[in-house]
């Protein structure tokens, strides 16, 4: 099969679909990532093949990091501002990936591909869609931390009922956003079609819920044929997964450090986090690894001891393993990799599903959470000891690495897709 994939986001996005596509490109099928050109260049080294959708994605424009990881605005100006306003290029871009080179045999996206659902719909396409996060499916049963409305969650954990009105809560406030979208399927002679946030992003064949079962349980309002596969996961660029030498000296010289990283996103809003991280480790007396990604403004201006190191990047499936605790802003990707890891974890989330991965975290009695504002070097310094001085968090942690180190994300995945395409209409 020619199989195209579709999404927006951040690595953390991508790099699921990376590893279905080796691993649908190992089983003889023709993967294809339809995804801003920005990920060109670490696509097309490992094979897979690549077609731009736009809006295109800059990744060293600061001030569109900064506005979608506001926790309160952030969710609605990515969409109103970024990708709505864009649908009919993201439309026409999708349009082309699927009808080049003989077309498709399978259409696969992810929530914040918009255009996929149209697509499907005008083409008849075979279509699956996948979340990355229990929060995708704002289950009354399950509810979601709503980042512009954390209380609302406390209120539910008094008053279980409450779960059910986030959900209707969250569809009242978002429902004039989709306008665009509603206009472009005007145009092509659709019918208005079901809510694009809550809705239209769930195929009626297949919903891949590709994340471990230790973060969400299947829930009676789920999308009808949705299936938990587990985690799939990737961490390579461009295929290179090992560890830079220098850190690889480091981590071999001394007991295992603290790890403090912002993952592939908020690390381009990342404030002073590494200046107040590199602080706390100070007042510990801890080694610790500084991933500050390739913004030179994320390095410290301090001086650092020895103790301390910095790297623009790491694969986080070598380095994770071998810290004692592990210091992140909670998207699924990275706390995927710390849960596989089966180390604790101290979450500072910015907005999007982090405060909701936090929280299931931290019920799972792996991580502790500290909001960003208060995040201080004395505060940081606090929670991490409580981390490594209750030795419940590291045994849970161990406990539940082996239930994710059990699961195989990437195998159920592409079983699941291939079944589909085997039986294209039902």
């Amino acid at each position: 099969m020619r199989i195209v994939f579709s999404t927006f986001g951040t690595f953390g996005d991508i790099n699921p679909l990376v590893a279905l596509s080796l691993e649908l490109k190992r089983r003889g099928h023709t993967p294809v990532l339809a995804v801003p050109a920005m990920f060109r260049d670490k696509i097309e080294p490992l094979g897979i093949g690549f077609a731009p959708v736009r809006p295109n994605q800059d990744p060293n424009d600061k001030r569109m990091v900064e506005m979608i990881w506001d926790i309160k605005k952030g969710t609605e100006r990515g969409l109103r501002e970024f990708l709505f306003p864009s649908i009919r290029d993201s439309y026409e871009d999708l349009m082309a990936a699927v009808e080049a080179e003989g077309g498709a045999d399978l259409l696969v996206t992810g929530e914040l591909a918009y255009a996929g659902p149209i697509v499907a719909e005008v083409t008849g396409i075979p279509w699956a869609s996948y979340v990355l996060a229990p929060l995708s499916f704002f289950s009354g049963y399950d509810p979601p931390v709503l980042p512009p409305y954390p209380t609302l969650a406390k209120v539910q954990s008094a008053i279980p009922a409450v779960g059910h009105a986030i959900p209707r809560f969250a569809r009242v406030v978002t429902r004039s956003w989709p306008k665009p979208i509603y206009e472009l399927r005007q145009e092509l002679g659709l019918r208005r079609g079901p809510d694009p946030i809550f809705d239209a992003k769930f195929s009626p064949r297949l919903t891949l819920a590709m994340f471990s079962r230790v973060l969400g349980d299947p829930q009676p309002d789920w999308p009808a044929h949705t299936e938990i596969t587990g985690f799939a996961f990737y961490d390579g660029d461009a295929g290179n997964t090992n560890l830079p030498p220098s850190l690889e000296a480091f981590l071999a010289a001394g007991p295992p450090p603290l790890v403090f990283t912002l993952g592939s996103a908020a690390v381009m809003a990342a404030g002073d986090f590494y200046e107040v991280s590199a602080a706390a480790a100070k007042q510990l007396g801890m080694r610790a690894v500084l991933l500050t990604g390739s913004d030179p403004a994320n390095r410290p201006k301090q001086a650092l001891p020895p103790e301390i190191t910095i790297a623009t990047y790491a694969p986080y499936s070598q380095l994770f393993p071998r810290a004692s605790a592990i210091i992140h802003q909670g998207g699924v990707g990275t706390t995927a990799q710390a849960l596989r890891a089966g180390r604790p974890m101290l979450v500072m989330p910015y907005s999007h599903d982090q405060p909701d991965n936090a929280r299931r975290v931290r019920q799972l009695g792996v991580a502790r959470v500290i909001r960003r504002q208060d995040y201080t070097p004395e505060a940081a310094a606090r929670h991490i000891r409580m981390l490594l001085e209750d030795t419940h968090y590291a045994g849970r942690a161990i406990e539940v690495a082996r239930q994710v180190n059990q699961e195989d994300g990437v195998k159920s995945a592409c079983d699941a897709l291939e079944q589909l395409g085997s039986h294209p209409r039902g």
